[in-house]
């Protein structure tokens, strides 16, 4: 069986390229249109742990409000966590703004066109190097995600479980890399994988590589790539603490810049344990709680959340530390997912 060819892929993303409102197409490049790293890198971005069809309409509003790294970097954190709210993983939103000043700041507003320059930056890692140098300044670098991982365990038949088989799979997607048009190439194989190359059900008979294909020849296509059994995940218990002042505002609190769910607003809650949750010591103020009915669940990465909401109103001159804002003024604030089923939670059971 031969080796798979770049030239053959290339032939048929230039026939099949999708269009992303982040991609110069080929026939653009053809015209001498060049990507802009700065679209190239806030897609890339915005792309990690999200699909394409959710990250379209983020990529816009965003491209239309900041234009470019330096309007980016010119505005304020609070105002880019209320833009991201709903893409989830909020850390992606907080070192968004951090590499955008970085940029600014240390690179005079221009991206490093090198995985290792841009390695250097806040929150930009092997994998977005790559995909950055390789699509935005040609660089041949070796770009491996999901799809592409796909891609290389059924092209070559590989039947090591995932994670232990990554480091294979990423020599192997290293060693097609072609040094020319490497950024195309790299753009062409995550397309191949996200419309041919699909988890279910692939379409091997439109495949540019079906006769380079070992697990289609062997007929083991679709099993591939195996992956290990996913663990449990735990599940963690709180409480949230709904307090109501007496002109009908909410008592919101920031939560800490790092860690989960960092430097956005909540309705103040516990500790999230496996445990009992704990007792009212956490409440934000000395007041007659009230259980709601039904619960408040979510999942994280690593753990399940079941929220139990309690409510209270308080006095005008309540005192806690936090914010009062008023119900109708929620949308001004940087809310993620878990705050607002809270909300929604609270205001169906009240």
């Amino acid at each position: 069986m031969a080796n798979p060819s770049a030239t053959v892929l290339l032939d048929w993303y230039d026939r099949h390229a999708r269009r992303l409102p982040w991609r110069v197409s080929p026939a653009q490049a053809r015209r001498g249109r060049r990507p802009d790293p700065y679209r190239v890198w806030l897609s890339e971005v915005m792309l990690q742990q999200t699909t394409v069809a959710t990250v379209g309409p983020y990529f816009r509003a965003f491209l239309e409000r900041w234009p470019t790294v330096g309007d980016l970097a010119a505005t304020d954190l609070d105002a880019v966590l209320h833009a991201w709210a709903g893409l989830g993983y909020y850390a992606r939103a907080r070192n968004l703004h951090k590499c955008a000043r970085a940029v600014v700041d240390q690179c005079g507003g221009v991206f490093p066109d090198t995985p290792k320059g841009l390695r250097a930056l806040p929150g930009i890692g092997p994998y977005t190097a790559a995909a950055i140098a390789a699509i935005a300044f040609d660089r041949p670098a070796t770009v491996v995600d999901g799809n592409v991982e796909r891609v290389m365990a059924r092209l070559f038949a590989v039947e090591e479980s995932l994670p232990v088989a990554k480091p294979q799979l990423h020599l192997l997607a290293d060693a097609l890399t072609p040094q020319s048009r490497p950024g195309d190439y790299a753009q062409a194989v995550m397309d191949l994988g996200a419309t041919v190359c699909t988890p279910r059900s692939p379409k091997c008979l439109m495949c540019p590589w079906q006769r380079d294909c070992r697990a289609q020849a062997l007929g083991i296509a679709e099993s591939l790539p195996r992956r290990a059994p996913k663990a449990e995940r735990p599940l963690r218990r709180g409480l949230v603490f709904w307090t109501v002042r007496s002109d009908g505002a909410v008592l919101l609190r920031r939560r800490p810049e790092r860690g989960l769910l960092g430097g956005m607003m909540e309705v103040p809650s516990s500790d999230w344990a496996a445990r009992k949750p704990a007792g009212l010591d956490q409440a934000p103020v000395t007041a007659d709680w009230r259980e709601l009915p039904g619960r408040v669940n979510h999942g994280f990465t690593h753990f399940k959340l079941e929220l139990t909401v309690l409510v209270a109103r308080v006095r005008k001159n309540a005192k806690a530390e936090g914010v009062w804002i008023m119900p109708e003024a929620f949308g001004d604030h940087a809310l993620p997912t878990l705050t607002k089923k809270v909300v929604r939670h609270a205001f169906a059971n009240m």
